[in-house]
């Protein structure tokens, strides 16, 4: 199904950091719970993901990330996730993070 590039255009892609990682047990599959800055403007959102088969938690700690930050709240278990933390799957399925090739400032738009 073909898009327009105003559909593109609603969707938030932001760079933003990682500032604290925990474990998310009630999760149906291994998953951390995760806090993200997104600067100034959008601030911090929390999020699920499902990236403990190739991340630790204490690596993941300032790494930049990618994130759909405007589709609504989801609730996943116990925890209300806020953001989609983007990544693309392995050739084994596990989900390895979508990041900026260098340091971007919090908040910036993917284009």
């Amino acid at each position: 199904m073909a898009i327009t590039f105003d559909d593109f255009l609603k969707v938030e892609v932001r760079a933003g950091k990682i500032i604290s990682v925990e474990d998310y047990p009630e999760a149906k599959k291994p998953s951390y719970k995760i806090k993200i800055d997104f600067g100034r403007e959008i601030g911090l959102k929390q999020s699920i993901a499902q990236i403990t088969k190739l991340y630790k938690k204490e690596e993941l700690l300032g790494k930049q990330v990618m994130g759909v930050v405007n589709f609504p709240p989801k609730q996943i278990g116990k925890f209300m996730s806020e953001v989609l933390t983007l990544g693309v799957a392995d050739k084994d399925g596990n989900v390895v993070l979508m990041k900026p090739e260098r340091e971007v400032p919090l908040g910036g738009r993917m284009f």
